[in-house]
């Protein structure tokens, strides 16, 4: 089951430029690095990088996310929901969505992902551009259960090729800090 349960009010994505007050240096060089997470992650955990699925399949996108996308609300759309893990311990949770229309006919498979990571993949396939990252305060309500926590930090970005959009949302959970405090050489 996905883990989009709506809150009360959508959070604010917002830009750097209009995020006030600032969260710490490295906090903000985390949220605001626009290279490959993965390779990032791959790196602090030593090559200890794994994915693990919770869910994938069709289901209507939220209105934060069809708005991201340009679509009408209520947009039916893939959705992929996975843990990013440095040395088995979940670090980030990260939530990927594309529209149905857009994905029938482009060749994107991301139905066939499994434990690979998207993220490597819209990195590798120079034809994909990259929008500007936006972050907030992730809703507690929108995360699985047992990673719930108030105040986490997400970002999402827009990841275009052609007539095929795809958002990915990725939050960072409090294990991550803690490994990225205790390997600094390794961020």
């Amino acid at each position: 089951m996905p883990h989009s349960i709506i809150p009360r009010t959508a959070p604010f994505w917002l830009p750097q430029s209009q995020l006030t007050p600032l969260p710490d240096a490295s906090t903000l060089d985390w949220l605001f690095d626009e290279g490959s997470l993965t390779r990032r992650l791959t790196r602090l955990s030593d090559d200890g990088f794994s994915v693990t699925p919770l869910f994938e399949g069709w289901q209507v996108l939220r209105a934060d996310e069809c708005a991201a996308l340009d679509l009408p609300q209520d947009s039916e759309g893939w959705v992929r929901e996975v843990y990013l893990r440095g040395h088995g311990e979940a670090w980030v949770f990260a939530r990927s969505v594309a529209s149905r229309s857009a994905l029938q006919g482009d060749g994107l498979h991301m139905d066939e992902l499994g434990s690979r990571s998207l993220g490597e993949l819209l990195f590798c396939d120079r034809a994909f551009q990259r929008r500007a990252i936006e972050v907030c305060r992730y809703p507690e309500q929108w995360l699985p259960v047992d990673c719930r926590a108030p105040q986490l930090w997400g970002r999402r970005s827009r990841f275009d090729r052609g007539a095929l959009s795809v958002l990915v949302a990725e939050i960072f959970l409090p294990t991550l800090w803690t490994a990225a405090r205790a390997n600094p050489e390794n961020c």
